[in-house]
């Protein structure tokens, strides 16, 4: 008997991911990929990127198809390297095209970032199905050159659908990875007799500024027996940073990366982070109390607006950084462990905000509007 349609895509649908090299870019999009391989056993996702450390250890991880292209960044650069950037496109371009030709996906999924852009314009060149998955509240230059390409564009926040045609942009909110859906709805705060503990993360490849101003911060906060810190440093600031909580004698699990975020985050009684994205999905999915310290020098300052938009639903506070030091940073940090009520209270705001339903609305519009198996 002959199969049918359905059967057949099940055994072999193909998706190419592609997109900028943080792990905010990749890890919506590794969701996405995830919930489609669940869906259709037999899935084959090839990512095409550049190849940066971090994007080649999350896409092995996943294990993943990883394919490379050279491309250039434009955002920011000066003239001349702008016109570097683009005197590679047309190779960018026709390196991803043969890329395509000869995996042949069934759909293209561009998460933002520069590297997404010559792989969607060969895919729409190549008439494969082009969706765009935005994760910030305003969205970023690469998504907004792109959206013509795009059969569908799922973004995250409502306020900035109207920037695309209405007929291919959906409001879904960002993806978040499986082990952080499933914390969602879990307690918000441990119970005693646990000691405080703060987790620091400044993302997927730390954060500088973050890192000076706790180790400022370090000694304020000297044989201090009753709170512990874990802190997600970057490869960089590592050593500095272990050295200085030994200096300060206090409880701290410092690392470069930690590949277990979901544990981390159950562990912890307050956040100290940066405000990408993703980021903010995962904390409002699970419900986290927050301090954001958003990275001032981030496209269109996109991580002040994610940030903005917590805090004034009470999800949240927010320290620029052009205003941080680590007196006031531990001043925050002693201010709500003395109370409770508050950390519970940010928690309950931002479990409202959480779509962890975001990844399956997302699988469900693809399938019935793009891939159709």
């Amino acid at each position: 008997m002959e199969p049918t349609t359905l059967s057949r895509a099940k055994r072999s649908l193909r998706a190419a991911l592609t997109g900028g090299g943080t792990g905010g870019h990749l890890f919506p999009g590794v969701a996405i990929c995830r919930e489609l391989a669940a869906r259709f056993p037999g899935t084959e996702i090839m990512f095409i990127g550049t190849g940066r450390p971090l994007e080649r250890k999350i896409i092995a991880a996943a294990g993943y198809r990883h394919a490379l292209i050279t491309v250039k960044g434009i955002k920011g650069m000066g003239l001349v390297r702008k016109l570097m950037a683009m005197s590679v496109l047309p190779g960018s371009v026709l390196k991803a095209a043969v890329i395509l030709w000869r995996f042949k996906p069934q759909v293209v999924i561009g998460v933002g970032g520069y590297a997404a852009g010559p792989v969607c314009l060969a895919a729409y060149l190549l008439r494969i199905p082009v969706c765009l998955q935005e994760q910030n509240l305003l969205p970023g230059i690469t998504t907004r050159m792109l959206a013509g390409l795009a059969r569908r564009i799922y973004i995250a926040f409502e306020g900035h659908d109207a920037l695309f045609p209405a007929d291919k942009v959906l409001v879904t909110g960002n993806p978040v990875r499986e082990e952080i859906r499933r914390l969602a709805g879990r307690p918000v705060v441990k119970p005693p007799p646990s000691p405080f503990t703060v987790l620091i993360v400044g993302g997927s490849q730390g954060a500088h500024g973050i890192n000076s101003a706790v180790a400022e911060m370090l000694a304020c906060a000297c044989d201090q027996n009753d709170i512990r810190f874990i802190h997600q440093t970057g490869e960089d600031d590592l050593e500095r940073m272990r050295q200085a909580y030994t200096a300060a004698n206090l409880k701290a699990d410092v690392r470069a990366f930690f590949e277990d975020m979901d544990r981390q985050y159950q562990l912890a009684d307050l956040i100290v982070c940066r405000a990408g994205a993703s980021t903010v999905a995962e904390l409002t999915c699970i419900g986290k109390p927050v301090i954001f310290i958003p990275f001032p020098h981030a496209a269109d300052n996109h991580q002040e607006h994610n940030a903005r938009m917590l805090v004034e639903k009470g999800a949240g506070e927010m320290l620029l950084e052009a205003a941080l030091s680590g007196v006031v940073l531990w001043e925050k940090i002693c201010h709500f462990r003395a109370h409770p009520e508050k950390l519970s209270h940010m928690a309950a705001s931002a479990r409202a905000l959480g779509r962890p339903d975001a990844v399956a609305a997302i699988v469900d519009d693809m399938v019935a509007r793009v891939i159709r198996p």
